[in-house]
């Protein structure tokens, strides 16, 4: 016989929150930015506790909460297993060259007067045109921030100014998972959704440009670096051709017909292996070791690459700070932050906890404005709660589909207002998965680069301003 279920007060709920947000805050003073280290991951482990105490009080046993919590991490699987192989990818991408040629051919183009404007571009154009947001940042994004750091520009600004560029696009693009699934939860077609979702994502991403163009143009280039000296380090170091751009090309082409994303990444980090061996032997022998054949030293290279953390080595300083790379190993510390993070989720949501939250929201709702300020502020709850933007859109997509409809509000109100809010500010979250995930494939740490995502800190305002001001909300 089930052990019956207590209903949690608000109270009650808010507990494993409290301490969550607590815990967190003197993770972030002591340890800063090398809290992902263990430290955040420690946190989320003892809020799981606290949260699972606060279920067993309700009369939930432990077989209940760890069948959540698995639940719950198995819904992150494809993740992790997209990220290891971006760091995969990563690797090999470096020792074939494609990242340095990428690096080498953007300095002859671009200035840090336009580079941040452009690096926003470039990434909007990708991801529309792929869907992804992760694919992007791993593939052009880590190539502008080799670029970016070699102009002289802050990696956080820089980190800004890609992941704001690659979610508009990820939000945008018809491709996107996560732009199917809005109107596929809030009850609306896709192409309705996108058209819709336009009147608050063109003005969020114009003023978002704007205020790129603007720091752009306040850069000192007084002392401009020597991308002379660069541009000789890279070229002596690997074997700079057009050709190496085959194997992005071929990415993006598979991302673009929908081939799903791991066999598209495998296929780019085995690519980029083969082409390591083809373009780049002076590389593959300085990574694999003197007195090796040529073919062992090729698998050696490769596999490194790979796994684990490699290295080009020039005379250049600021230059090896831009060859490296730690492979899949480098994506550990992300996965352990997710992995966690979705065990406290997982507790939260099976034990009612989240939703007796939510569901105190929702009854302090009065106006059209207020009730999509109320969708905004759930689904980033969700995405700092849950810390994954699947069930930021889903779950308070469900939770106020009757309320929008009670309200004659049309669906394509609530999807839009689930895009705005939960796609875009889940990777402001450094346990979410997709900020952890940005942070192991950037290197940048969230908090460093959060201030500077313009584009996904404007785009849940500008949905509550249009809800507030009453500004196309359309009605059933």
């Amino acid at each position: 016989m089930d052990t019956p279920h207590k209903q949690p007060t608000f109270g009650l709920a808010i507990i494993p929150i409290l301490f969550l947000i607590v815990a967190l805050s003197i993770n972030v003073y002591i340890f800063g930015d090398a809290g992902l280290d263990g430290s955040s991951q420690t946190v989320l482990i003892l809020a799981s506790g606290v949260a699972a105490l606060v279920a067993s009080r309700l009369g939930y046993t432990w077989a209940e909460l760890r069948a959540g919590a698995v639940k719950s991490i198995s819904s992150a699987m494809p993740s992790i297993l997209i990220l290891l192989l971006i760091g995969s990818l990563a690797g090999t991408w470096l020792l074939s060259g494609i990242v340095p040629a990428l690096i080498y051919y953007g300095l002859q183009i671009l200035n840090p007067t336009i580079f941040l404007f452009a690096a926003c571009i470039v990434c909007a154009i990708v991801s529309l045109a792929t869907g992804s947001s992760w694919t992007t940042v791993a593939t052009v994004g880590i190539a502008l921030l080799g670029i970016g750091k070699a102009l002289g520009l802050e990696e956080g600004v820089i980190a800004g100014a890609i992941i704001s560029g690659a979610y508009f696009g990820d939000k945008m693009s018809p491709l996107s998972d996560t732009t199917n699934l809005a109107p596929a939860v809030a009850g609306t077609d896709l192409f309705t959704h996108i058209r819709y979702m336009a009147y608050t994502t063109i003005p969020s991403i114009s003023i978002t440009l704007i205020i790129f163009l603007f720091i752009g143009l306040g850069i000192d280039n007084s002392t401009p670096p020597d991308i002379g000296a660069i541009l000789q380090a890279i070229d002596s170091s690997f074997n700079i051709t057009p050709w190496l751009f085959i194997v992005p090309l071929i990415v993006i082409s598979m991302i673009v017909k929908k081939v799903p994303a791991i066999p598209s990444l495998l296929t780019g980090s085995l690519l980029g292996g083969i082409f390591a061996v083809i373009f780049q032997p002076q590389a593959v022998t300085q990574i694999a070791g003197d007195g090796l054949s040529f073919s062992v030293a090729s698998y050696t290279a490769v596999m490194k690459a790979m796994y684990g953390k490699i290295a080009i080595t020039t005379e250049n300083e600021l230059v090896n700070d831009l060859l490296s790379s730690k492979g899949m190993s480098g994506m550990l510390n992300t996965i352990w932050l997710i992995l966690v993070a979705m065990v406290f989720g997982g507790i939260m949501e099976k034990s009612g906890l989240l939703h007796r939250i939510t569901a105190a929201i929702i009854s302090k709702v009065k106006s059209t404005g207020s009730l999509i300020a109320s969708t905004a502020g759930t689904c980033i709850f969700f995405n700092v709660t849950a810390s994954d933007q699947y069930l930021a859109i889903v779950v308070p997509g469900r939770m106020y589909a009757d309320t929008f409809k009670d309200r004659e509000l049309a669906p394509e109100n609530l999807s839009r207002t689930l895009e705005d809010s939960a796609t875009v500010t889940s990777v402001l979250v450094p346990w979410n998965t997709c900020g952890a995930t940005q942070t192991g494939v950037l290197g940048v740490a969230t908090l460093t680069y959060a201030p500077f995502a313009f584009f996904c800190i404007l785009s849940p305002f500008m949905t509550m301003l249009f809800g507030y001001f009453n500004i196309k909300i359309r009605k059933l």
